[in-house]
């Protein structure tokens, strides 16, 4: 090791010189030492980063655009979001083998059951029927009321119409002629899970098998929709606004599944 000596100073003021040196040093050397550990420290992050699943999002089936969930049996229902989409519902999606379901309630989903007019006739199984009814009276304004049950009711596309001698028909209403199918006091409640790698939404009285399922009923002591999309949202790992689509509107409490 070399050392430059300046002779116009002591002996002392150059050993004074070459500690002040050697004190830069150590401190430079201590920041470097710093900065490598950080830069690792985020080296380490986007490693981490990298190894989380990055979810593709996935192309949807024309009928997500509404409410929507499949019968036991995979009869397909279809519920309005709005007063424009139960009108969109009737003018294009209800056919006359489909069954209309409403909840007798101002402010409710307009339902479709696809293929459910078979289901009227005597000695057939009504366990269809049963989950389209549930189905309605979720997703009305019982559900935001906090209602326990409300009555629900089933006509044929041929009993309705957006016409009436009697006054104007609002958006998202109908007139109902004939006689009804009556399911009296159904109960609002829904149950969310997996179902083929993505979540799925169906009636309660559905005994379709769902994995991590959860039991949703309306309560004024629930989550608001957004909440609790965000905390299920973790459980199922999922984006929360995958479930935003499928959850009614209004408070949820939910209840764990027996064997969950």
């Amino acid at each position: 090791m070399k050392l430059t000596l300046s002779y116009d100073k002591s002996v002392h003021a150059n050993a004074a010189r070459y500690y002040e040196l050697a004190k830069e040093s150590r401190e430079k050397a201590a920041g470097l030492e710093n900065a490598i550990k950080e830069t690792e420290k985020e080296l380490e992050k986007a490693k981490k980063g990298k190894k989380k699943e990055v979810r593709r999002k996935r192309e949807k089936e024309w009928y997500e655009k509404f409410h929507f969930a499949s019968t036991s049996a995979g009869k397909l229902m279809l519920g309005g979001r709005n007063a424009q989409q139960n009108d969109l519902l009737f003018a294009k999606h209800l056919d006359d083998a489909d069954l209309f379901f409403h909840a007798d309630i101002q402010g409710a989903s307009a339902v479709v059951l696809k293929g459910g007019a078979e289901l009227l006739g005597e000695g057939v199984p009504r366990q269809e029927l049963a989950e389209a009814a549930q189905f309605a009276a979720s997703f009305s304004k019982a559900w935001i009321n906090g209602n326990a049950g409300v009555d629900v009711y089933a006509v044929l596309k041929s009993q309705l119409s957006k016409h009436s001698s009697g006054g104007f028909i609002p958006s998202g209403a109908f007139a109902i002629s004939g006689e009804r199918t009556w399911f009296r006091d159904t109960k609002l409640a829904l149950r969310l899970g997996i179902k083929d790698g993505k979540p799925v939404l169906v009636p309660d009285v559905s005994p379709t098998k769902l994995e991590q399922a959860l039991i949703l009923v309306p309560s004024q002591a629930g989550k608001e929709k957004g909440a609790l999309a965000r905390s299920l949202a973790k459980r199922f790992g999922v984006h929360p606004d995958e479930l935003l689509e499928l959850l009614p509107n209004g408070r949820t409490k939910t209840i764990d599944t027996p064997g969950q």
